[in-house]
């Protein structure tokens, strides 16, 4: 890349794994987010603080930039759909219309394959794969709102693609491995249907590199070498599906606690979920319930992804098996920086 880059949230955790593969590279980087990030700053990043729901900001951060790599997002499990719609459908629109006004090609934007999970499980499903008709989260259907955003603004003079990491996971995570983390201190932390269910999660440093993977081959030359992936979406993983109970043990083992083998039945889970929602509803309480129905159905049922079209069209080679990410975890927990953030996320 001859140009600056712009990372959306580049201070959280996949676009911090982004800003640093960019970096590592040699390209320049600024970084657009609610809050100010010395770390990158020290490191070179251009750092601009905004909302995307600001158009008039986010225009200033697209500003002289060849790309954009959009990973800002509202990624939790509250009730309240109005923050995604701002943060998930608005913000999306408006790094769309920016990229628009002030000339920049190329689009990669961090979707997610929640966006075509409608409660039954998948196993091995592909691209083809319909957006359900209703979904019982705000945050899947925000972010399936966006991603067709993106994917439909393809074309005259701007090229996009999304893609679909899923279940990110590794050091400095402050969702799926801090939540695990987090509950099992605890004594919190239960599996369903004792965690026989297959997934597929993606390590930090694969799902960055596939995003930097497809900002090269939107940006490469054109011709019938160039690999068709403007316009579409395409799934990432690790390419090693496995039962959820050992990727939960294994987060565990890496951060010194014991396993866990506790569980409750789906049936169970889900009326909790129910009660749970019904009640934050009637007190209006903010945050997240302890469990949702979309919890404890993610977790009863199994969802991985063929990678073919991520493999044949971006050339992504995932490089992180689970056993070398829970070793690598177990390194990076036993450092003493990331350590004190573990603990105190937990």
């Amino acid at each position: 890349m001859s140009g600056r880059v712009l990372v959306t949230g580049g201070g959280g955790v996949v676009g911090g794994a982004v800003v640093r593969v960019l970096l590592d590279r040699g390209d320049a980087v600024r970084s657009f987010a609610r809050c100010d990030y010395p770390d990158l700053r020290a490191r070179g990043v251009e750092v601009q603080r905004g909302d995307l729901a600001d158009l008039a900001a986010v225009e200033r951060a697209v500003d002289g930039c060849e790309a954009v790599i959009h990973t800002a997002a509202k990624a939790d499990f509250s009730l309240d759909p109005r923050p995604y719609v701002t943060t998930n459908v608005v913000g999306t629109a408006n790094v769309i219309a920016a990229c628009r006004r002030r000339g920049v090609p190329r689009l990669v934007h961090t979707s997610t394959p929640g966006v075509v999970y409608d409660g039954r499980s998948i196993t091995g499903g592909d691209e083809s794969l319909p957006y359900p008709a209703r979904y019982d989260a705000p945050y899947a259907a925000t972010k399936a709102r966006a991603e067709q955003l993106v994917l439909a603004a393809n074309g005259d003079g701007l090229a996009t693609v999304a893609l679909r990491p899923h279940l990110v996971w590794g050091p400095g995570d402050t969702q799926l491995t801090a939540e695990i983390l987090r509950r099992a201190r605890a004594g919190r932390l239960r599996l369903i249907d004792h965690g026989a269910a297959v997934v597929d999660a993606t390590f930090i440093d694969d799902a960055a590199a596939a995003h930097v993977l497809a900002l090269d081959t939107l940006v490469g030359p054109a011709g019938p070498e160039q690999r068709p992936v403007a316009g579409r979406a395409l799934f990432i993983g690790s390419g090693h599906p496995l039962p959820i109970a050992r990727m939960i043990n294994g987060i565990l083992s890496a951060a010194g606690l014991p396993p866990e083998h506790r569980s409750v039945p789906f049936g169970v889970a889900y009326a909790l979920g129910t009660a749970c929602e019904a009640a934050w509803r009637a007190t209006r309480r903010s945050g997240r319930p302890p469990v949702t129905r979309h919890l404890a159905r993610q977790q009863a049922t199994s969802h991985w992804f063929d990678l073919t079209a991520a493999r044949r069209d971006l050339g992504y080679r995932p490089a992180v098996t689970p056993e070398d990410g829970f070793e690598r975890l177990a390194t990076a927990l036993r450092s003493p920086t990331l350590g004190e953030r573990d603990h105190a996320a937990g």
